[in-house]
């Protein structure tokens, strides 16, 4: 017959000397002792709760700790100096959008098409008019690019996102 996780040799140990000690009544010692809690039987089950338990947690944090021993790539996870680096600075915000493309329409009041742009690290939207950038596509193209946020063709793409740059950039160097 197996044996249970929560027998080892000193706790089974335990339990004998305790029921020794008790002569299977009160392990406190007490004569006539009313405390149902104090009798071998009752106490015995919540020391052995709290033995599974313990294991339990042992259990947990010896899997946890062999976790991050599987997952450790040896590396310092805290920055040298500060937050960055000067050349991880540099990458990164190298590789950030200067911003971001909400969506096409067309304007109600000039009937041209226009682009609505967030601006990158700000709140401040523009709305930039594309002009003849979208003169080549077709108006159903159009309208499924604006309506359905459709791809346009390659050309007709690139067209666009040099006019918003050119915006952008022109917004932000005033």
């Amino acid at each position: 017959m197996a044996m249970p996780k929560w027998t080892t040799e000193s706790r089974q140990a335990h339990l004998i000397a305790l029921f020794s000690e008790s002569g299977g009544f009160c392990v406190f010692g007490h004569k006539l002792c009313k405390n149902p809690e104090h009798h071998y039987l009752n106490f015995i089950e919540g020391l052995i709760a709290d033995w599974k338990a313990f294991d339990r947690e042992q259990d947990k944090a010896e899997w946890e700790a062999e976790r991050l021993q599987l997952h450790n790539l040896g590396e310092r996870r805290y920055p040298l100096r500060g937050r960055w680096s000067s050349i991880s600075k540099d990458i990164f915000f190298g590789n950030q959008p200067l911003y971001y493309l909400v969506g096409l329409a067309v304007s109600g009041v000039t009937l041209s098409p226009f682009a609505k742009v967030r601006i990158a690290s700000s709140y401040a939207s523009l709305y930039i008019e594309l002009g003849n950038s979208l003169k080549g596509v077709s108006k159903n193209r159009k309208r499924k690019a604006i309506r359905y946020d459709k791809p346009l063709p390659p050309e007709y793409k690139r067209k666009v996102e040099q006019t918003i740059r050119e915006a952008v950039t022109h917004y932000l160097s005033h």
